[in-house]
C-alpha cells in the first residue's frame, strides 16, 4: 500500500518461527504466551475464538488458575506492541477476533496460492499452477512456532504439514508433466528421506527414474519401499504404487513423458540485445530511491530472480527511476537488458497477456518466428527456460497487477526483474518494494530549473517554488509546466502560476502535447470497477485535508470498516495517500480530478464516451453524499460536545439525523481527541455546507464547532465562523438559527474585544429571542449583553442584565448556563471592587458546575473565586483554589485562559513569599502563547505580572508589561484593565524618576476608576 503505515502494513509469518514485521522493522510481540495466543488467532482470522480456546493453546491441560486473566493481559499488551493493534485484535462476545487481511499472514497467502493452483490446473493452465504452488511453498519455513507450541498448535501444525506435502506432490506431478525428470530425482530423494511413508513421492521418484532411462533403479526403489512398509507397518505398497511397478516392468509406453511437455529448448540470443528507453539527461532527485534499489542488487543472494517492484501514482516517475537504475546496472547483467510495456494503464489498450508478453520478449532476444510456439503456455515455457539461463535485466513496465507478472518469472535465474505499477504489488512474493511519493520541494525546484533553464528559473525563485507547490511536487506535472514555459519564452513563471491558481482549470493547464496529468489520472480511474469509481468521486467531495474512515463511511453510505476497505484499495492504487494510520489524503491534483468528475457526472473526460452518468446525475450523487457527510458531522459533534460540555443548549433538528456509524465517542478523552483531530475538517465542512447553500447545516454545525475553537483559542476563526452562520441563517430565513448564530457571534466579539459590535449582535439576538418566546435564548443574550457592558466599565447597566439572565436560567433548570453566568457575575463584582459578592457568586458557580460534571466551568469558577479571595487578602485560600484549578485545567482551558490562571498563581505565590515558584509561573504565563488575539487576557496577564515585577523592584520590566497591557486594553476599550495599566505605569515611572508622567497617568487612571464607580479597595497599582 504505497506509503501505508496502518494496520495493513503489518505482516505476520507463522509458518516456522513466529515473526511480526512493520514494513522493514521487526516487531517484538512478547514472550511465549503472547506468541501462542497471537498465532492461535491468526490460524483462524476473522473468527471469534473464546478465551478458553486461547488458554488451551497457551498451556494445554496445565493452565494456571489465572490463565484467563493472563490471556486478556497478553491481548492487551499485543494491542499496545503491534502498530494498529487495537484495530487488529478486537473483543467480541466471549473472546477475540483477528481482523487480518489475507495478504498480512503467510498462512493465508499459502492457502490462497493452493487455491489458485487448483483453479489453474482445472483450467488447463499448468504453468501458472506450478508457479502458484512454488510461490506458496516458498512461504514455508517450518512447523508453527518451530514445533514449540504445545499440543494444540502441534495438531494444527500437523494438519498444515499434510497440506504442504500434498502441494509438494502436486508440484512434482506438474513438473513431471512439463517434461522435468532427471532434475527432480535429487529433490524427490530429499523429501522421501524426511517422509518415507509417502507412497505418492515414491511413485514420482520411480517415474522420474524410469523416464531418465534408469529402469533398474526405479524397480529397486519399489523393492525398498515394499521392505520398509512391511518392516514398519506390516503391510505392502498400495494399488497405485504396485500398478506403477508392473508398468515399469512391462516398459509400458504409457509412462513416457508427453511429447509436448518437454517444450522447445531454451533460445540463446546472439550478442547483448538492449531495448531500454534512453536515460533522462535531466533526471533529478530520487537519490534515496536509486540508492535503495541498487542496494537490493548488492545484497542479493544470487539465487534469483531478484525482483524489485516500484509503485507510485501516475506521473510520479516510476519508469524514469527504473530506467535510470537499469542503465547503471548493465555491466552486472551483460546478457540482455529488456524493456516491455505491459499496458496496464495505457489509453484505449488492454493489458498484455502473459503469452503476448512472452512472445514479445523472445522476439526482442532475436528468436525467429518458427522457434516460438503457437500456444500461450508454450511461449511462456520457452521464455521461462530462456530467462533461467541468462543474466539480464527485465524491466516489466506499467503492470496492472501481480497476476500479469507471475507467469513471466522463472526460478532459478540470475535475472534482475524491475516492475513498475500504479498498484502496490503486495502479493508479489519475495519482491523488494520501492514506493514513490511526490518529490521534496528542493528536488521539485531543481527539476523545473533543469527543464526550463537555470537563468529563467533563478530569476523568479519565489514563483518557481509556488509553481512546484501548485503542481503538487508531481514529476509529470512539473515537467509539463516547465515544458510549457520553455515553449513560451514570453511567459513569466508568475504568469503560469496565476493560471494554475484556478483549481477548476488547473488540470487543463497541465497539458503539453501527448503528456497530460489529467489523462494520466484518468487511466488509473478507468482501471477501477464501477463501484470504486463512484466511491472515488464521492470521496472527492470531502472538504478537509485528511479523510478519516467514519467520515468516509458517511460519504459512501457504508459502515466504517467497509469504507476503510475502499480507502485501502485506493491507497494501494496510489489514488490516495496516507501519512497517519486511519487517515487518508488526496494529492492536490487527484482531488481536483475527483471533483471535476463529479461536475461531469462521473465521466473521465469528453472523449471517453462511456461515463457513469450525466451531469445532473453527478450533481445529485454529490449532493446526497455531501448531505450524508454533514449529517454525520452534526451527529458526531453533538455527541462529542455533549460529553465535553455537559448541559449545553442545542437546537434539535430531526431531519438532520444521521444514520452513519459514528467514531467511538464514549469518554471525554475520546471526544476531545476526535475534535482536536477533526477541527480543521469541521471548519471546512461548514464552508462546504455554505457553498452548497445547505444553510441549516451551516448554522447548526457552526454552533458545535465554536466550542473546540474557543477551547483552543482560535478566536478569529470563531468569529468568522459565526459570521458565516449568521449570513447563512439570514439566507435561510430561520429566526431561531439566526438568534443562535448572532448570540455566538456576540460571544466571539467579547473575547476579541469587539465590544460595540458584540452589543449590536447581542441586542438583535435578544430581540429575536423575545419575539420567538425563547426563554433560554433570552437568558443567554441578556447575559452576553451584561458581559459586554461590563467590559466597557458600565457596571450599573451590566449588573441587572446578568442577574436577569441568572434568574431565567435558574427557572429553566439550565444549570450549565447558570454556572456560566454566575462566574461572569463574580468577574463583574471583582472588577467593581465588591469582593464579598464576587465570592458568593463564584462559590455558587463552582458548586453548580461540579454537580453536573462541567469541569471547564468549574475551573472558570475556581479561578474567579480565587480572584475574589485575593481581593479580600485571603491569599492562602486563593492559593488552594488556584491549585485545584490547575489540576483540573488540562485540556479544558484555552491558552489565553491558562495564561491568566498561571499569572494569578504567580501573584499568589509571590505574596506568600514563594519567589522561585512565582517566577516560574509568571514566565510560563507570558510564554504560553501569543495573546495578541485575546486582548482582554493579554491586558490582564500583563498587568498582573507587571505588578509582580514592581513588587520586586524591577520597574523597567514592570513598565514594559504595563505599557503592553495598556496598548491591548485601550485598543478594545477594556476599561478596567486600561485603568490598571495606567496605574501600574504611574507606579513604575514614579520609581524610575519620571514624576510628571507618573502623575499624569495616575490622574487618568483615578478618573477612569471614578467613572466606573470602583472604590479605593478595588483599585490596583
Amino acid at each position: 500500500m504505497g506509503e501505508d503505515t496502518g494496520v495493513h502494513a503489518i505482516r505476520f509469518r507463522i509458518l516456522g518461527s513466529f515473526e511480526c514485521w512493520d514494513g522493514p522493522d521487526r516487531v517484538r510481540v512478547g514472550g511465549p504466551v503472547h506468541e501462542k495466543v497471537l498465532v492461535t488467532l491468526l490460524l483462524e482470522p476473522q473468527r471469534v475464538l473464546p478465551v478458553h480456546r486461547l488458554v488451551e493453546a497457551a498451556w494445554d491441560e496445565n493452565a494456571p488458575a489465572t490463565a484467563a486473566h493472563q490471556v486478556r493481559k497478553a491481548v492487551a499488551e499485543l494491542r499496545q506492541r503491534i502498530p494498529g493493534g487495537r484495530n487488529l485484535i478486537v473483543t467480541e462476545g466471549p473472546g477475540y477476533r483477528a481482523l487480518t487481511t489475507p495478504e498480512q499472514v503467510d498462512l493465508s497467502r499459502f492457502t490462497e496460492g493452493l487455491k489458485q493452483a487448483r483453479e489453474a490446473t482445472a483450467a488447463g493452465q499448468n504453468a501458472y499452477a506450478a508457479t502458484a504452488l512454488r510461490e506458496a511453498l516458498d512461504l514455508w519455513r517450518g512447523p508453527l512456532l518451530s514445533g514449540s507450541g504445545g499440543s494444540v498448535l502441534c495438531a494444527a501444525s500437523a494438519a498444515l504439514e499434510e497440506r504442504r506435502l500434498t502441494a509438494v506432490e502436486q508440484l512434482f506431478d506438474l513438473r513431471l508433466a512439463a517434461g522435468e525428470n532427471g532434475e527432480l530425482i535429487g529433490e524427490l530423494r530429499e523429501f522421501i528421506e524426511a517422509n518415507p511413508l509417502r507412497e505418492t513421492l515414491r511413485g514420482q521418484l520411480m517415474l522420474a527414474l524410469f523416464r531418465s532411462g534408469r529402469q533398474a533403479e526405479a524397480l529397486e526403489e519399489f523393492a525398498k519401499v515394499r521392505e520398509y512398509l512391511v518392516d514398519e507397518l506390516g503391510i505392502g505398497p498400495g494399488d497405485a504404487l504396485t500398478d506403477l511397478h508392473h508398468a515399469i516392468l512391462r516398459n509400458s509406453p504409457e509412462l513416457a513423458a508427453p511429447a509436448q511437455a518437454a517444450g522447445p529448448a531454451p533460445f540463446t540470443p546472439e550478442g547483448s540485445p538492449s531495448t531500454l528507453p534512453y536515460d533522462l539527461g535531466d533526471f533529478t532527485g530520487r537519490e534515496e530511491e536509486v540508492s535503495q534499489l541498487l542496494g537490493f542488487v548488492e545484497e542479493a543472494p544470487g539465487t534469483g530472480p531478484l525482483i524489485v517492484a516500484i509503485d507510485g501514482m501516475g506521473g510520479s516517475g516510476k519508469t524514469s527511476l527504473a530506467v535510470r537504475a537499469a542503465h547503471q546496472l548493465t555491466e552486472r547483467y551483460p546478457d540482455a537488458q529488456l524493456h516491455i510495456d505491459l499496458r496496464g494503464f495505457t489509453p484505449s489498450e488492454q493489458p498484455l497477456t502473459a503469452g503476448a508478453a512472452a512472445e514479445a520478449l523472445l522476439r526482442m532476444l532475436g528468436a525467429p518466428g518458427e522457434r516460438i510456439p503457437d500456444d500461450a503456455e508454450g511461449r511462456i515455457a520457452l521464455w521461462r527456460r530462456t530467462m533461467s539461463s541468462r543474466r539480464m535485466i527485465l524491466l516489466l513496465d506499467n503492470a496492472v497487477d501481480e497476476s500479469q507478472i507471475r507467469p513471466l518469472l522463472a526460478s532459478p535465474t540470475q535475472t534482475l526483474v524491475l516492475v513498475t505499477s500504479r498498484a502496490l504489488l503486495a502479493d508479489l512474493d519475495a519482491a523488494h518494494t520501492v514506493s514513490l511519493g511526490v518529490m521534496p520541494p528542493h528536488d521539485s525546484v531543481a527539476l523545473v530549473e533543469g527543464v526550463l533553464g537555470s537563468s529563467r528559473a533563478r530569476a523568479e525563485p519565489e514563483a518557481v517554488a509556488q509553481l512546484a507547490e501548485l503542481c503538487g511536487h508531481l514529476p509529470l506535472a512539473l515537467r509539463i509546466a516547465a515544458a510549457r514555459l520553455r515553449k513560451r519564452p514570453r511567459w513569466t513563471v508568475r504568469y503560469l502560476v496565476d493560471r494554475l491558481r484556478d483549481d477548476a482549470h488547473r488540470l487543463a493547464e497541465l497539458n503539453s502535447g501527448e503528456r497530460s496529468v489529467e489523462v494520466t489520472l484518468r487511466l488509473s480511474y478507468e482501471g477501477l470497477s464501477a463501484e470504486t469509481r463512484e466511491a472515488f468521486r464521492l470521496l472527492g467531495q470531502h472538504p478537509g485535508a485528511e479523510i478519516e474512515v467514519y467520515a468516509a463511511g458517511a460519504l459512501l453510505d457504508k459502515r466504517a470498516r467497509d469504507a476503510e476497505d475502499v480507502l485501502e484499495y485506493l491507497l494501494d492504487m496510489h489514488l490516495l495517500q496516507q501519512h497517519e494510520t486511519g487517515r487518508y489524503a488526496f494529492h492536490d491534483l487527484v482531488r481536483s480530478f475527483a471533483q471535476n468528475l463529479s461536475r461531469v457526472g462521473g465521466r473521465a473526460g469528453p472523449e471517453t464516451g462511456d461515463g457513469d452518468g450525466d451531469g445532473d446525475a453527478g450533481n445529485e450523487e454529490a449532493a446526497l453524499a455531501v448531505r450524508r457527510l454533514l449529517d454525520f458531522a452534526l451527529g458526531a459533534t453533538d455527541a462529542a460536545c455533549d460529553l465535553l460540555f455537559p448541559g449545553r443548549a442545542r437546537i434539535h433538528r430531526p431531519e438532520h439525523r444521521s444514520t452513519a456509524e459514528l467514531p467511538p465517542l464514549n469518554t471525554s478523552d475520546q471526544a476531545r481527541d476526535w475534535l482536536e483531530r477533526e477541527q480543521d475538517s469541521l471548519l471546512a465542512a461548514v464552508s462546504l455546507a455554505y457553498r452548497w447553500e445547505l444553510d441549516s447545516h451551516v448554522g447548526l454545525l457552526a454552533a458545535n464547532v465554536v466550542f473546540p475553537l474557543d477551547l483552543r483559542g482560535r478566536l478569529e476563526e470563531f468569529r468568522e465562523l459565526c459570521r458565516t452562520a449568521v449570513t447563512a441563517s439570514r439566507r435561510l430565513g430561520d429566526p431561531a438559527l439566526l438568534r443562535l448564530s448572532l448570540s455566538n457571534l456576540a460571544v466571539a466579539c467579547w473575547k476579541l474585544g469587539r465590544f460595540e459590535e458584540g452589543i449590536e449582535m447581542a441586542e438583535e439576538a435578544f430581540g429575536l429571542a423575545v419575539s420567538l418566546a425563547d426563554r433560554r435564548g433570552e437568558a443567554k443574550d441578556t447575559g452576553v449583553l451584561g458581559l459586554l457592558l461590563g467590559a466597557l466599565g458600565r457596571y450599573g447597566e451590566a449588573l441587572p442584565r446578568l442577574e436577569h439572565s441568572i434568574a431565567i436560567k435558574r427557572e429553566l433548570g439550565a444549570e450549565r448556563a447558570e454556572a456560566e453566568s454566575l462566574a461572569n457575575l463574580s468577574k463583574l463584582y471583582a472588577e467593581w471592587g465588591r469582593f464579598p459578592e464576587a465570592v458568593e457568586a463564584a462559590d455558587r458557580a463552582v458548586a453548580l458546575s461540579r454537580s453536573i460534571g462541567a469541569v471547564d466551568k468549574e475551573v472558570e469558577g475556581l479561578t474567579d473565586l480565587a480572584v475574589a479571595r485575593l481581593g479580600l487578602d485571603a491569599v492562602d485560600e486563593a492559593a488552594d483554589l488556584l491549585r485545584r484549578a490547575r489540576k483540573l485545567a488540562v485540556d479544558v482551558m484555552s491558552p489565553a485562559d491558562m495564561s491568566l490562571l498561571l499569572a494569578l498563581s504567580a501573584e499568589t505565590a509571590d505574596r506568600l513569599g514563594e519567589s522561585t515558584q512565582a517566577t516560574e509561573w509568571a514566565e510560563a504565563a507570558l510564554q504560553l502563547g501569543d495573546l495578541s488575539g485575546a486582548p482582554m487576557r493579554e491586558a490582564a496577564v500583563g498587568n498582573i505580572v507587571g505588578r509582580l515585577h514592581a513588587r520586586r523592584g524591577r520597574f523597567t520590566l514592570a513598565l514594559e508589561l504595563h505599557q503592553q497591557a495598556h496598548r491591548a486594553a485601550s485598543g478594545v476599550d477594556y476599561r478596567v484593565e486600561e485603568a490598571r495599566a495606567l496605574a501600574g505605569m504611574a507606579h513604575a515611572m514614579e520609581r524610575l524618576g519620571d514624576h510628571e508622567a507618573a502623575r499624569t497617568h495616575l490622574a487618568t487612571a483615578e478618573a477612569a476608576y471614578d467613572t466606573m464607580g470602583i472604590p479605593a479597595a478595588g483599585r490596583t497599582d
